[in-house]
């Protein structure tokens, strides 16, 4: 099954973002050809990301990778698309994977190395990874991995690198140390802990919720959470309702989602402390009584405060 998110063809170029496996997708474009003329692609991209932001859940990259070994096609995780189509008007160029570790980098995986590491991917199976310093390293800016051409020509040819500035010494200084950190390199368990705490919290909020009756969607593991609204009347009463009682929630509407798939995005830390979820909680679970986006018998009242702490030492 394959749920297309949004799609463009770019010269010879095919792109296509998904959420599922898109097997039968690409059988199909394949066998149809460009629209009009149905001549051959010589490229596809397939689009997927590492944890879906809007959704939360885990990409499954492995059978991704596979079945665009298998057509030859070019699997794409997406990041934050910065002008990258240009690139693929070069005939030569066939097929690449593109990892979007957005909200994974620093967040999954054993040693905090995102969804390859998590699912076992050979990285060597992307040709191009990027990411985001602005989440779990705390920085700015975001980096693109990925071969010495790519690079060169990004550096040459992209605006975002020609027209912005350099990132500053502290914040470049402020990414390697977080780096270190979360890997181990510096020599201390910090980072192992805080990965086990965001993964115990993560787990945590979700089962909670849950439990109040509230329609959650992501996987488990996944620091990213939407609680759905669907009416979008629901959408400023849930915002001004949790903030009157000092929590501030995201919410997300159309364009971001459609119409009628409204949502409050939740994204966990591992500096939220189990005092910090309880009172989200207990507000969440009352905005959501008054408001009515509980769609689901709650199973319990309130959160209790001394129940699932993570064991990280």
């Amino acid at each position: 099954m394959a749920l297309v998110e949004w799609m463009t063809h770019v010269g010879h170029c095919y792109a296509v973002s998904v959420t599922r496996p898109p097997d039968g997708l690409l059988r199909e474009l394949i066998a149809d050809g460009q629209p009009r003329t149905h001549r051959p692609w010589k490229k596809i991209i397939v689009v997927v990301e590492g944890i879906y932001s809007m959704e939360g859940e885990i990409c499954e990259l492995p059978t991704i990778v596979s079945i665009c070994k298998k057509y030859k096609a070019l699997c794409l995780v997406e990041m934050d698309m910065i002008g990258w189509f240009r690139w693929w008007h070069d005939d030569t160029l066939v097929a690449y994977v593109y990892l979007d570790e957005a909200h994974s980098i620093g967040a999954i995986g054993k040693t905090g190395r995102g969804v390859c590491e998590l699912l076992g991917v050979d990285a060597a199976d992307v040709d191009i990874m990027m990411g985001t310093f602005t989440k779990s390293f705390g920085s700015c800016g975001g980096y693109i991995a990925g071969s010495k051409e790519l690079i060169q020509y990004l550096k040459y040819t992209c605006p975002a690198h020609l027209y912005a500035t350099s990132i500053s010494p502290p914040a470049a200084q402020q990414i390697i140390s977080a780096i270190k950190v979360i890997i181990g390199e510096d020599g201390s368990t910090q980072g192992a802990k805080k990965l086990a705490q965001i993964r115990d919290n993560s787990n945590y909020f979700r089962s909670e919720l849950h439990k109040m009756g509230f329609e959650v969607l992501g996987d488990e593991d996944s620091p990213v959470m939407p609680i759905m609204l669907y009416n979008p009347a629901k959408i400023p009463a849930f915002s001004r309702e949790c903030l009157k009682h000092k929590v501030a929630v995201v919410v997300v509407a159309f364009p971001a989602t459609p119409l009628l798939l409204a949502r409050v995005r939740i994204c966990i830390s591992a500096a939220h402390t189990r005092e910090d979820m309880v009172k989200a909680l207990t507000v969440i679970s009352e905005v959501g009584d008054l408001v009515g986006v509980k769609y689901f018998p709650a199973q319990i009242k309130t959160p209790q405060l001394n129940e699932g702490r993570a064991k990280v030492d």
